[in-house]
């Protein structure tokens, strides 16, 4: 298979000018200083330094934005991963995480060679906001401790044992860290909100304007509270070392599970934003290019000490809404970030943790859609609808995001199976009603022919209905015809429940017939060699002319081939 390789940049350059490039790098200065914060935020949340947050902003940023499938998608660190790299590094350590995200990029990039983008979107929505409200609620909780200042020097990944270091050092809770992160997000909150009445706070991101101001006060008050230069000694002013992560051949293995876990929740966030961002600019993305590009990245990221990358949905909204609109602006966003690691890294280190904890709380509640957990708007769906997303949901929080969305995934199956055999139905045709008796019956009033309308799928989730027709309920016929003009699906296992039916009747001397059948079931009859051992003039066009043949049969005159 030939891989189809190109990048949306390729098809943005032949009309690019001056009057793009303007709104381009207006667009990607402000994403890129409001990517800062929020890299730095959900690095520490997720268990790692700031700055592997940044690089990680400014390398898959850079690669996502020049080799991916759309043409505004930000790509970089998000709050979605925050969980899952958290448990990884608590489980495994940092360089196993650097691993496993070069393991998922493999993944992604695979998936995307393989033309699988579009199939990330057969997960059901019922299963994609319940892992969403998930996670959100996972991230809200993982900030507790910084919140408010706990002592505790690692949060467990277990959610029990997390909660109980939390309910026990609850009160030690440090209020000078609290009186700064309730600051910090009255402030965040109050600007954002500000900002849509007032012109030139739009300028600024909330985030941006929030860690200026609260590090601010820490660095003219001295506030008593932890900051990025207590905790990490502060962002290096210089490019990092380039290298492979330290690799153990043992723990490959163990890594499997924790990069498909990646692996999926990027291929999930990346392409619903790209989604977004379409009809947002009236585009079409391509996934499978998104899905590569993306693998690109989360394989290049760890060299530099960076993590896993996806596209950011709230970055990618805010470079369209700033005039964004090829992948330049991108670019732009992680130049933009590297110019601030070189010239302002040493300010970082007056950032308090608490302001950068508010910041990732308003992200965690923006983040979920809870109205869809709402009763009045769970009573408007379905009962299997209900179950799949508070399920989803419950695990997502109390368990993990993979097994989430396996079991997500698993009751959205069941349920379709047996929703599609419920649908399914077999109905016996009265033809005594419309060709009389005395052609259909023997002298003992036995039907001769019996005729069953089928509807639906036939296959093994409506086996159950089939093996029904095997009893011969109604009598013992000398023809059976099925009318299959309704029927849209047939797969192996209704064939081999019609092939015994058809070996059955053969026993006794009697035939079955087949009628009207549409393309895919008329493919696997006559590809399964089920037509040769049945006979070609066994199936015919429609009822009518499967019943004169029938009546023929039954009479034991030669058999005529109809279509």
């Amino acid at each position: 298979m030939k891989i189809q390789f190109r990048p949306k940049l390729f098809d943005t350059l032949p009309d690019y000018g001056r009057g793009v490039f303007f709104q381009d790098l207006s667009s990607g200065l402000t994403v890129g200083v409001l990517a800062l914060p929020l890299a730095m935020a959900f690095a520490i949340a997720s268990g790692m330094s700031p700055s592997a947050g940044i690089w990680t902003a400014i390398v898959a940023g850079f690669l996502i934005a020049v080799l991916g499938g759309s043409r505004v998608q930000i790509g970089g660190p998000t709050g979605a991963f925050i969980p899952i790299v958290y448990a990884i590094v608590t489980d495994y350590g940092v360089a196993n995480l650097l691993i496993a995200t070069m393991m998922s990029g493999v993944m992604l990039f695979a998936m995307g060679a393989l033309r699988l983008g579009s199939m990330i979107r057969f997960i059901p929505l019922s299963v994609v906001i319940g892992f969403t409200n998930g996670i959100a609620v996972v991230i809200f909780i993982s900030q507790i401790k910084d919140f408010l200042g706990l002592p505790i020097d690692t949060l467990p990944g277990e959610f029990f044992a997390k909660m109980a270091a939390l309910w026990a050092a609850l009160p030690s809770a440090h209020l000078p860290t609290v009186a700064a992160a309730v600051a910090s997000l009255g402030v965040l909150l109050g600007w954002n909100h500000q900002a849509r009445k007032i012109a030139w706070m739009r300028r600024m991101p909330g985030p941006l304007a929030v860690l200026v101001i609260m590090t601010a006060a820490n660095a003219l008050f001295a506030l008593p509270i932890d900051t990025i230069g207590s905790r990490f000694g502060g962002i290096p002013q210089e490019l990092p070392a380039i290298g492979l992560p330290a690799l153990e051949l043992g723990m490959l293995g163990k890594l499997i599970a924790p990069a498909i876990t990646i692996a999926l929740l990027g291929a999930i966030e990346s392409l619903l934003s790209a989604r977004v961002a379409d009809n947002l600019i009236d585009d079409r993305h391509d996934p499978n290019q998104e899905l590569m590009a993306q693998g690109i990245a989360n394989v290049a990221a760890p060299l530099f000490g960076g993590f896993a990358a996806t596209g950011a949905i709230a970055r990618t909204a805010t470079n369209i809404r700033t005039g964004g609109r090829t992948p330049v602006a991108g670019m732009i966003h992680a130049a933009v970030l590297l110019a601030v690691v070189l010239a302002l890294a040493p300010l970082a280190s007056h950032i308090p943790l608490a302001t950068l904890s508010a910041i990732v709380v308003v992200v965690a509640i923006n983040m979920g859609e809870w109205h869809a957990l709402a009763p009045q708007e769970l009573r408007r769906y379905s009962l299997n609808y209900r179950t799949i997303l508070l399920a989803t949901f419950f695990v997502t929080v109390v368990f993990d995001l993979t097994l989430a969305v396996e079991l997500g995934m698993a009751l959205a199956s069941l349920f379709f199976i047996y929703r599609m055999s419920d649908l399914t139905r077999i109905e016996r045709i009265p033809l005594e009603e419309h060709y009389g008796v005395e052609a259909l019956t023997r002298a003992d009033g036995s039907p001769r022919i019996l005729a069953y309308s089928l509807f639906g799928s036939l296959f093994f989730g409506a086996a159950n209905k089939l093996e029904n027709l095997l009893q011969m309920q109604h009598g013992h016929p000398d023809v059976v015809i099925l009318d299959m003009n309704k029927v849209i699906n047939l797969d192996t296992t209704g064939l081999d429940i019609l092939q015994t039916l058809h070996r059955n009747l053969g026993k006794r001397g009697a035939h079955l017939m087949l009628c009207g059948l549409n393309a895919q079931p008329a493919s696997i009859v006559r590809r399964s060699g089920f037509q040769d051992a049945l006979g070609a003039d066994r199936i015919s066009g429609n009822i009518t002319t499967a019943l004169v043949h029938a009546q023929r049969l039954s009479a034991g005159e030669a058999e005529i081939a109809y279509t």
